[in-house]
């Protein structure tokens, strides 16, 4: 190896270059998951690095460490997620992890971390290191370097030179061609996604803007008897109703709901369209569904028809913002006619626990005491890491009675330490209801969470989180419960919705059901979709990617399946 890089300088400089990128798309190629297009591609990017070295041989050395410094970055998150998931790095996990918070972000790498992890990472780091090192002196001619700086100029620009001058195809498909061209390598992975993510958001800012601008619904009508003077609508996070003992779990991690007994319609059969927030509310509260996920944009959200009705909109949050930041999500709330931001913490750290939103939430019951009000308030639930979702008093899972034989010593405190995220949830929700009944008012309020969580559910497992690639019913069932107020049951006769308990359900479905508990109707409305409706027609639930219609999965397949 010490004569290979003596004798073919250029070629040890490559590999030192390469390693950054090539190794990782081997291991994408060789698995199936991908064709030799990355693989390509980072082959032939890599040479760029090579020109800088080339202009100035001198130093050689110091232009390398800085430039491996510069790949190394994204190269060990990209090989962190392989090791994690067995997966490609995509732009599809790069829009997820721009549109997550940094805080957030840390939690999911600390959640996964172990230690063979750490291991493989220093090995993977280790390995440049020893290329670095041997990196030799450049000894060659000028005519020679400028031969090479010329061959690996052309290898890099080509792309952008067939489209401007040969294929003349414009500058935005020139732009995303060469994009194309430079994502399977490192730092493109990152940079080119960053810029992409960039391009949507402004994209988002503006849809949602035009969005206020749609034309009302047509042919709107409303019940007035059967509109709570308020509604209230709770988003969970990550809560798994598999893991509450109002559905039958073996643990108490429902006590105060449970309480609640008959006044809760606890809806049994209920799953998300996806396992992530942004993707689950996209369907939940807009007309989008996995066949028509561009329906978010061109039609009406759930806020939309709410304010159409009459209602003024508070949405209170205990989701992590720095201000009002500019993700999908905040976008969204600003439909509605006020905003309570809570948690502008740098970190999602121990002491923002949900219970922040029950002051807010009873300001607001009392601040919009005449007319129509809906207040929407998203927790943090049941989100990684658990162990942050409940103060230390709320400690009440510490052993293994009543966890599956397969969780052992090592998987336990996660395993109890969702559970007790669970109960805290439990606390928090119970309490909002609560909170709405001291009001005597005509109410209706609903809980959902915007997609589960495996924690150690199937039989066997060691994993904890969300994977789309790789469906498990834990990821996807949800809790969806009903309370309303003696004043609302009396007009509307909610007792016939105990008959539909049962009843096979997706979130994606949601805008059809809410506005048909509150006796509205429009062009649009599918009451065969409404949950509480005698018209109802069960139909497939698919879960996934909507923009990879061939991966789309029915929730019911898989869910027999395990």
């Amino acid at each position: 190896m010490i004569k290979l890089n003596q004798q073919h300088p250029i070629l040890w400089l490559y590999l030192f270059f390469g390693y950054f990128s090539i190794p990782y798309q081997i291991l994408i190629y060789f698995s199936g998951m991908s064709g030799f297009t990355g693989l390509r591609q980072a082959i032939l990017m890599s040479v760029i690095w090579l020109v800088p070295v080339l202009i100035w041989p001198n130093k050689a050395k110091i232009l390398a460490l800085v430039i491996g410094i510069i790949l190394w970055v994204p190269a060990i998150i990209a090989f962190s997620y392989w090791l994690i998931y067995g997966q490609d790095f995509s732009q599809s996990v790069i829009f997820i992890i721009f549109e997550t918070n940094i805080a957030e972000g840390i939690e999911f790498i600390l959640s996964y971390l172990q230690f063979w992890h750490v291991a493989a990472l220093i090995v993977f780091t280790l390995i440049p290191v020893y290329l670095w090192r041997a990196i030799p002196v450049l000894s060659l001619s000028t005519q020679v370097r400028y031969l090479f700086m010329a061959v690996f100029m052309l290898i890099v620009t080509w792309p952008v030179a067939d489209d401007l001058v040969i294929q003349d195809s414009g500058y935005e498909r020139t732009k995303s061609h060469l994009f194309k061209h430079l994502e399977p390598a490192s730092p493109w992975n990152l940079a080119v996604g960053y810029a992409r993510y960039r391009e949507q958001l402004q994209d988002m800012a503006l849809l949602l803007e035009n969005n206020k601008q749609l034309a009302l619904l047509k042919s709107f009508s409303s019940i007035a008897e059967y509109n709570p003077d308020t509604l209230v609508l709770v988003i969970g996070e990550s809560t798994n109703s598999q893991r509450m003992n109002l559905y039958g779990y073996d643990r108490d991690t429902t006590p105060r709901l449970n309480e609640l007994g008959d006044e809760l319609l606890r809806f049994n059969d209920v799953v998300s369209a996806r396992p992530y927030t942004i993707e689950s509310l996209q369907q939940a509260l807009s007309f989008a569904d996995s066949k028509n996920p561009d329906d978010f944009f061109t039609k009406p959200t759930l806020l939309n028809i709410i304010k159409q009705a009459g209602y003024h909109i508070t949405w209170i949050t205990n989701q992590q913002t720095q201000t009002k930041r500019n993700t999908m999500l905040t976008m969204l709330s600003q439909l509605a006619d006020k905003q309570i931001y809570l948690n502008n913490n740098r970190a999602q750290n121990a002491s923002q626990y949900d219970d922040v939103v029950i002051n807010p939430f009873m300001e607001v019951l009392q601040q919009h005491s005449d007319g129509k009000q809906m207040i929407i308030v998203h927790l943090l639930g049941t989100h990684r890491q658990y162990r942050f979702r409940y103060p230390e008093v709320a400690n009440y899972f510490t052993d293994n009675e009543h966890v599956p034989s397969w969780v052992d010593d090592s998987l336990l405190e996660v395993y109890n330490s969702y559970d007790n995220a669970v109960r805290y949830n439990d606390y928090v929700v119970a309490t909002l209801i609560e909170r709405l009944k001291e009001t005597s008012k005509k109410s209706l309020f609903m809980y959902f969470s915007d997609h589960g969580e495996e924690v150690y559910d199937e039989p066997g497992s060691t994993f904890s989180g969300r994977d789309e690639s790789k469906p498990t019913p834990a990821m996807y069932t949800v809790p969806f419960i009903v309370w309303s107020s003696p004043e609302f049951n009396k007009v509307r006769q909610t007792s016939a919705w105990k008959t539909y308990l049962d009843r096979p359900f997706s979130l994606a479905s949601f805008i059809h059901t809410l506005p048909d508990m509150i006796g509205l109707n429009f062009d649009g409305l599918e009451r065969a979709n409404s949950l509480v409706s005698d018209q109802f027609i069960a139909q497939p639930r698919w879960i996934g990617d909507p923009h990879s219609p061939k991966l789309l999965r029915d929730f019911d397949v898989i869910n027999k399946s395990h």
